[in-house]
């Protein structure tokens, strides 16, 4: 079996059938089918569509939620804290953003924080809902029930690779920012494990505390690790933005580590701003405007590689995904057949672009 291209319309419908046959309830079936189909076409393949039979896998075992709502545990307006029950992580925050949009125009700033969400896939997918609103988004996420990364200076997993993402506007495109606090995620090191193929560089560390290549070192009962950002050399500065995470993810949730649940999940952190709030919008796009003008004139390393604005490539793909449908895996798509014959779901056919 080889890769191939399947029409985005049929697989965010696909995810959708699926969802809804394992219990989901209808709305959130589909918006997590296409948040999924949408980390597909942004490139981020670990978290695309490829989750949708391990989110199934979730529900028949009960570690999520397909059905009701999240707990109100504080809401002041500005600022709400929901716990999440362990709901779908991109409808809950899909949901919250559309919460803190109704509010941003009259608070200015909105900050919600959920506890015990399920996992919410891709972060600029998320992030994406705000800046077509044209407002700011900045969302980070944790588990405090895992650890693949150690603090800096130790060996043992503690840490998750905890990303971060921000989206703005500006005239011309959005800016999405998407980072972990550790080199590489969890999802490639698992992908690389399962092809037996090694890491280009040392971005992981064994349970001796070497720095090496091998993603077999993240395998159960391995005791590896995930290096965080500078590596050995300079990781306090992933260690000190993993840190940020964990306050704005655990601590004002009043969940953490230290109740941490055996299960997958995930803490978030969602402020969203309104740039009228606070100078003004038009004099946010034109300072923003001006500082992609400046980083795109900037003189190039590599003349046939200039400076790009984060998200610009995402949006190409997004473009060719919806020309040219998205690529699926020999083994995304063997795991999609097997869900699909157990719920009498038929596959859709691949784009007519691809090989045989």
């Amino acid at each position: 079996m080889t890769s191939k291209f399947y029409p985005v319309e049929s697989l965010i419908h696909l995810a959708e059938e699926l969802f809804i046959a394992a219990g989901m309830e209808d709305e959130k079936a589909m918006c997590v089918a296409r948040l999924l189909v949408t980390g597909d076409m942004l490139g981020q393949r670990t978290h695309g569509i490829a989750l949708c039979p391990q989110y199934i896998e979730q529900i028949d075992k009960g570690l999520m939620s397909p059905r009701g709502e999240p707990e109100v545990v504080r809401d002041s307006g500005a600022v709400i804290v929901w716990d999440g029950n362990y709901l779908p992580g991109p409808w809950l925050v899909s949901h919250a953003l559309e919460v803190a949009a109704e509010r941003v125009a009259a608070q200015g700033v909105v900050t919600c924080v959920i506890r015990r969400s399920h996992h919410i896939a891709c972060l600029t997918s998320l992030i994406k809902q705000a800046t077509d609103k044209g407002l700011i988004a900045i969302l980070a996420s944790s588990d405090p029930a895992f650890g693949f990364i150690a603090p800096y200076g130790g060996k043992e997993p503690l840490l998750t690779p905890n990303p971060i993402a921000m989206g703005y506007p500006d005239s011309r495109a959005p800016v999405w920012i998407d980072a972990s606090t550790s080199i590489t995620t969890v999802g490639m090191a698992r992908q690389k494990s399962a092809a037996d193929t090694p890491f280009a560089h040392p971005w992981l560390m064994d349970v001796d505390g070497n720095p090496t290549t091998d993603p077999h070192v993240l395998d159960p009962g391995a005791r590896g690790t995930l290096l965080l950002v500078g590596g050995r050399e300079y990781g306090h500065k992933g260690f000190g933005l993993s840190l940020i995470v964990e306050v704005l993810t655990q601590g004002l949730a009043g969940f953490g580590r230290q109740d941490s649940e055996a299960r997958w999940g995930a803490n978030i952190f969602l402020q969203v701003l309104d740039p009228a709030a606070f100078a003004g919008r038009e004099a946010f796009l034109r300072q923003m405007d001006y500082l992609t003008d400046r980083c795109h004139a900037n003189a190039p390393i590599d003349p046939q590689h200039p400076v790009r604005m984060p998200g610009e490539m995402e949006q190409r793909r997004i473009q060719a995904a919806n020309e040219s449908g998205v690529e699926l895996s020999p083994a995304a798509q063997e795991a999609l057949r097997a869900t699909c014959a157990r719920f009498g779901v038929a596959m859709p056919a691949a784009h007519p672009a691809s090989k045989a």
